[in-house]
């Protein structure tokens, strides 16, 4: 993970099989657009995170395509279902190519 970017999440502490819960997230990033301009009146290079993933073992529980729009540092909630106890990896991609990983294990009861 690069400096400067951190990324947090927020799960429940107790989960049931079968319950329906909210993910958290948020990572600090400026998300530069590339429309503005430095005090020299060129343009700021665009950095955004262009993609967010979250993944519960091989399975893909959640995808978004992040665009220059999208507010520093972004937060993004979403919910899902466990029936069984795992781990849920999390990606924000950068547009340089870096990838910002972050992984929670859950136990479900």
């Amino acid at each position: 993970m690069s400096s400067g970017i951190n990324p947090r999440v927020r799960l429940p502490e107790r989960l049931r099989k079968g319950e329906v819960f909210e993910i958290r997230t948020v990572v600090s990033h400026p998300m530069e657009s590339g429309q503005r301009r430095d005090a020299d009146g060129r343009l700021v290079r665009r950095r955004i995170l262009n993609r967010f993933t979250c993944h519960f073992g091989a399975s893909l529980v959640f995808e978004a395509q992040l665009e220059p729009a999208v507010a520093a540092n972004p937060y993004i909630s979403f919910h899902m279902r466990a029936e069984e106890s795992g781990v849920l990896t999390f990606a924000w991609t950068d547009d340089d190519g870096t990838v910002h990983r972050l992984e929670r294990p859950i136990t479900v009861t």
